[in-house]
């Protein structure tokens, strides 16, 4: 196995390119299919690339605040401390390994910057305290609990699909989040996945003669509180900024929100309700509005590929929408499904399109329409046709450099250097997705 490893991970060195020209080959491959496969013309095809360029900004909002705020939650100085106190009970690099695949399968079902985020702050702490830990290994494993994200509680599409004016509600109605994320089936699944992947990524460490660690000298910072000491509290401005209280008194008043929310509307969460959670526990930890405000100017950093990048794959998403390749592709998979094999072939259908189109809810708003005809026709339960599509655009993201963006920043690596690794989680996370909503 280590062989094979050692291979994967040279042919990504080699061939992979950066997450930014692997956006524009995506582009050009889906220009090339939608001339193969539907009957517009290649004028057709730069409108309607054109036209979706902007189609996603206000879906792009929302995943960028829920990065920024899941970033800034990770980077206050209580988890802070929670990860370092954390990060001394890993003594060996498989404890490493295993540890930190564990915490970001646990943070990424909590919300899914979070757990990009405290993956690979974790794993930079890992780093600092056990030797001869392979880091690319180590932000990989961080990387893949990512897979689980679409499965937890800030997964886009069961949140859309149970709130309330969203675009298919008049097709399927309101779906609780009782019957897609804490059901039985999505559970089970995620359970199997908490067994499963640590020990996936224990065995893929390297021998020690292909091991690269980092000198954990290289990984010190002085963090984004140490900023606010910068500020002398001299002028009444800058008293404010550094104000305890202005804080707190903000803060509480999210929660109590919060609180009188939970209580009209019992655990229903939606991406609105998970930002503004966790923006407000942000605001409370950092203390004081300075060390809140250079935490979000930390946070943003991470989030410029993904901003830039999101518009390309806006206008990917207009080709394969308007053109109907999308349509193509899922009827193709619709067309030799049954009963049983649907929800596994609505999961591999979605993988597939999410390389083109990396985005939850903007690939539910793809695929829905598709998917709910086929799966009212075989009689298929909506909720699981639903978890199968989002379980699929989580999937694929093992090897759609995408979402790495943020991970990659805050480890200093590229996405090469962790893709090679990557691979074999995609395989292995696959088949038991896939076995998953066979059986259950």
């Amino acid at each position: 196995m280590k062989a094979v490893i050692s291979l994967s991970n040279r042919l990504m060195q080699r061939y992979l390119p950066d997450p930014y020209l692997f956006v524009i080959i995506l582009t050009l491959a889906v220009f090339i299919l939608g001339l193969i496969f539907t009957p517009s013309t290649p004028l057709q095809m730069v409108e309607f690339w054109g036209g979706g360029f902007w189609g996603l900004l206000s879906f792009a909002m929302q995943m960028v605040l829920v990065l920024v705020t899941g970033h800034v939650l990770a980077s206050s100085p209580l988890f802070k401390k929670g990860l370092s106190a954390m990060a001394s009970a890993a003594k060996t690099p498989g404890q490493a390994i295993v540890y930190v695949t564990a915490v970001s399968m646990i943070a990424s079902f909590i919300n899914w910057g979070f757990g990009l985020v405290i993956g690979a702050l974790f794993a930079k702490e890992l780093a600092k305290k056990v030797t001869n830990v392979d880091y690319r290994l180590l932000i990989a494993s961080a990387y893949s609990g990512f897979v689980i994200w679409h499965g937890g509680i800030s997964g886009s599409v069961p949140l859309t699909i149970a709130t309330e004016g969203h675009f298919a509600q008049d097709l399927i109605g309101l779906i609780p989040t009782s019957e897609t994320i804490f059901a039985p089936f999505n559970l089970i699944i995620v359970a199997v996945l908490f067994i499963t992947l640590p020990l996936v990524n224990r065995m893929m460490m390297p021998g020690k003669e292909e091991t690269i660690s980092i000198d954990p000298a290289l990984l010190n910072e002085t963090g984004v509180e140490a900023a606010s000491l910068e500020f002398a509290s001299h002028t009444p401005a800058e008293k404010a900024e550094n104000s305890k209280i202005i804080s707190m008194v903000i803060g509480i008043m999210g929660l109590i929100y919060l609180i009188s929310y939970f209580m009209k509307n019992g655990f229903l969460l939606n991406l609105d309700v998970v930002n503004f959670m966790f923006l407000f526990l942000g605001i409370l930890f950092h203390g004081t509005p300075r060390n809140f405000l250079n935490a979000v100017a930390e946070a943003i950093k991470g989030t410029s590929g993904i901003i830039f990048q999101f518009p390309f794959y806006a206008g990917i998403m207009g080709m394969m929408v308007t053109s109907g390749l999308a349509a193509v592709i899922s009827e193709g998979f619709v067309s030799i499904s049954n009963q049983q094999t649907f929800p596994v072939l609505a999961f591999w259908s979605a993988g597939l399109v999410n390389i083109f189109v990396p985005s939850g809810g903007g690939q539910w708003a793809v695929q829905a329409p598709v998917m709910i005809e086929a799966a009212k026709a075989l009689d298929v339960s909506m909720p699981k046709t639903a978890m199968a599509v989002a379980w699929g655009d989580a999937w694929t993201n093992m090897i759609q450099p995408f979402w790495a963006l943020p991970a990659l920043a805050i480890a200093g690596l590229k996405a090469k250097d962790i893709m090679g690794y990557c691979v074999f989680v995609l395989l292995i996370s696959g088949v038991i997705i896939s076995l998953g909503f066979f059986f259950l």
